[in-house]
């Protein structure tokens, strides 16, 4: 068997390069903690959390994404934040910052400020309203790998940016050096396999959503970037790396027995819920900030009967 040499960002195997994962397994999206009224990020809330989350098997933390309220944080707290979150990691996990935009330029901006802060990652959302072509795409992510020195996730959630990335569009992402992986969550898993098929190991590509760990995983995803991680981070962990290391029925029985809780965290729009569910379970993170609304009662109970049904509150 040849030997895999590690170079930079990518595996030399008998002259082939594959692209090295950032991690494996379940990466936190982490909630940003808000404290009462004035809803200022909660620092020392979210160190907290984070060391819960570190030593509670979590791959990798994922912070200032859309669950972590990446849209209503100004920049001074967005910087604050992943500063922050690398200085409690402090090399114990990866962590991944979300720097995407809708504006390329500011993209790049923000992802450089991430850099000095020691991110081991950068995701990047796909531009969302003035929303670009599968060419304009690849140019805007071409124009950010160029700036940048850290390996990107490209992340794809057409649901909320009304963009969805094409097989052949992460085919072509995938020949840039930086472009090391794509959180998917467009929830097609025909379109997934194409594009899985097309790339094979020059893009790692990880689940977005909590209800196809296992299947994305068994089609070759390396796991997931969570929302089920904040409240369950053993738990997301133990069936994604099952899936990853080919356990599939294992990790396929958990994914079914906790469906309806991955269900339940998406019964109004991220974060809304999870924030929820972390409240009734005694983490004061604080409601959402505006335009996201606190959970309705009729929601609220339903992820309380959720929640204790699987003895979490």
């Amino acid at each position: 068997m040849q030997k895999a040499i590690w170079t930079d960002n990518k595996f030399n195997f008998g002259g082939h390069s594959v692209k090295k994962p950032i991690f494996t397994g379940a990466g936190v999206a982490i909630v940003t903690p808000f404290t009462g009224d004035d809803l200022k990020i909660n620092f020392p809330l979210f160190e907290e959390i984070i060391e819960y989350q570190i030593n509670n098997g979590t791959d990798a933390l994922v912070v200032c994404g859309t669950t972590g309220e990446k849209s209503t944080l100004v920049y001074e707290e967005h910087v604050e934040a992943i500063k922050v979150a690398v200085n409690v990691a402090a090399g114990r996990v990866p962590v991944i910052a979300g720097t995407g935009s809708n504006d390329t330029k500011h993209a790049v901006i923000l992802s450089n400020d991430a850099e000095k802060c020691g991110v081991d990652g950068l995701l990047m959302v796909t531009p969302y309203y003035n929303k670009a072509s599968q060419d304009g795409l690849i140019e805007s992510y071409s124009y950010i790998e160029e700036r940048v020195s850290t390996p990107i996730i490209i992340y794809n959630v057409p649901s909320r940016t009304g963009v969805n990335i094409q097989p052949e569009t992460y085919l072509e992402l995938s020949k840039l050096p930086l472009i090391n992986g794509a959180k998917e969550a467009s929830g097609d898993i025909s379109a997934f396999s194409k594009s899985i098929a097309l790339c094979g190991e020059n893009l790692n590509f990880y689940s977005g959503n909590d209800d196809q760990i296992t299947v994305m995983a068994a089609l070759g995803a390396k796991g997931v970037i969570s929302v089920l991680s904040n409240i369950a981070p053993k738990l997301t962990h133990d069936i994604a790396q099952l899936a990853v290391d080919g356990n599939i029925k294992e990790s396929a029985k958990l994914q079914l027995e906790y469906i309806d809780l991955c269900n339940a965290l998406f019964c109004d729009v991220n974060p809304i819920p999870v924030k929820a569910a972390m409240t009734m379970m005694g983490w004061d993170v604080g409601r959402c900030r505006m335009p996201l609304s606190p959970l309705n009662a009729k929601n609220t109970e339903y992820l309380k009967r959720i929640l204790a049904k699987h003895n979490m509150i």
